[in-house]
């Protein structure tokens, strides 16, 4: 596990807020109507514009600067002509790397008119985030933070898709350590001030089964519930954590 020093953790911090920057722009254009495409292209651009490179694109042959997933779709949604509509739920998940270092950011978003159960499982994900974040602390380990996820999620009545976990990050996109969003307490890699995690529960409405589409990336959900994902970067400090994919 790579520790980094101030002057990585400043540039780790400098992508990070071109990464929420963007996210914060593309409130302006989700409606219904638009396209993932569109939206993958105004995240590329905006990228771009800042001096950035959109690292999604290309990796390890995704041909998009964007995840962009709608409803049952858990992560890897491919752009394309599919549409947003009334009610829908958009989850943009992106990497912006500036200067050697990466970021790693995820929102779910509401279209339109979303119905208040929906609405809740989105609260209560992103809420499970920070029930994950609020752990972190040199001393801790991955082990509680993971519990700290699944606890909230079962405890709000949703489900953890167990095949995908969060990850360190730092010059690559994908680090040591993995974070799974469950597990018990106390077990696994001891935390350090330095240690750069990208934390992102991915919950889901109905059962945790989740499947791959033909498209070899696109992970769904089994039963074709709704599901939801929240990512933040963060290091860990001398007694807690700082977002790095933030103001």
């Amino acid at each position: 596990m790579n520790i980094k020093s101030e002057r990585e953790i400043l540039l780790m911090k400098e992508a990070g807020h071109i990464n929420y920057l963007a996210h914060k722009e593309m409130e302006k254009y989700i409606k219904p109507g638009v396209t993932t495409l569109e939206l993958d292209k105004r995240i590329h651009d905006f990228i771009v514009k800042h001096g950035a490179v959109p690292s999604c694109l290309h990796y390890e042959g995704f041909p998009a600067s964007a995840c962009i997933c709608v409803n049952e779709e858990v992560v890897h949604g491919i752009p394309g002509k599919r549409v947003l509509h009334d009610g829908d739920i958009v989850k943009l998940d992106f990497t912006v790397r500036k200067n050697g270092y990466e970021s790693d950011m995820t929102r779910t978003y509401l279209v339109g008119n979303v119905s208040s159960e929906i609405r809740q499982m989105v609260k209560d994900t992103e809420d499970a985030l920070y029930a994950g974040l609020s752990v972190v602390k040199p001393g801790n380990r991955i082990g509680d933070i993971s519990h700290a996820i699944e606890t909230y999620a079962h405890t709000h009545g949703l489900s953890v898709v167990e095949e995908l976990v969060g990850h360190g990050i730092g010059t690559q996109m994908h680090e040591d350590p993995e974070v799974p969003n469950y597990g018990e307490a106390g077990k696994g890699p001891r935390l350090k001030k330095g240690m750069t995690l990208a934390i992102e529960p991915m919950l889901n409405m109905g059962k945790k089964e989740v499947c791959l589409l033909d498209n070899d990336w696109t992970v769904v959900t089994e039963d074709g519930s709704p599901s939801c994902h929240f990512e933040h970067t963060i290091v860990v400090t001398d007694d807690g954590y700082e977002i790095l994919t933030g103001e």
